[in-house]
């Protein structure tokens, strides 16, 4: 079975998600964006973050990357994750359930719809 593609904007991801992304990227992420080209042809850039049961597409530029890390007070001034932020995410990460998604990992009604293999947010509009 191949995982759902989902291409989301990173201010619209759960909370869950984000903090699997904070134990992914402990030392931040601008240096792990991909460029790709949208449906109008467009290039975008995007942080790929992969689940056990999705694929992520995470629209942000350089910019915004390096800002969400400035930003975060899980983030220390080197924009490296700290260790209680770490040992905080990881407990939380334990107990969340995604609610964007059914028991059988599909996703729940008015959280995005089906393009071709991707989800598209549809706030993203």
């Amino acid at each position: 079975m191949s995982k759902t593609r989902i291409v989301k904007d990173y201010e619209k991801l759960s909370e869950d998600v984000i903090a699997q992304i904070k134990l992914e990227y402990p030392r931040g992420f601008e240096k792990k964006l991909i460029q790709f080209k949208d449906a109008k042809g467009k290039f975008v850039s995007a942080l790929p973050f992969e689940t056990d049961d999705f694929y992520y597409l995470i629209r942000m530029t350089r910019e915004e990357a390096q800002e969400i890390i400035e930003e975060d007070d899980d983030y220390n001034e080197e924009g490296n994750l700290t260790e209680n932020a770490k040992d905080k995410l990881e407990e939380y990460a334990e107990d969340q359930d995604n609610d964007e998604y059914d028991e059988e990992g599909k996703l729940k009604e008015g959280n995005g719809e089906k393009l071709g293999e991707y989800v598209k947010d549809p706030e993203d509009d």
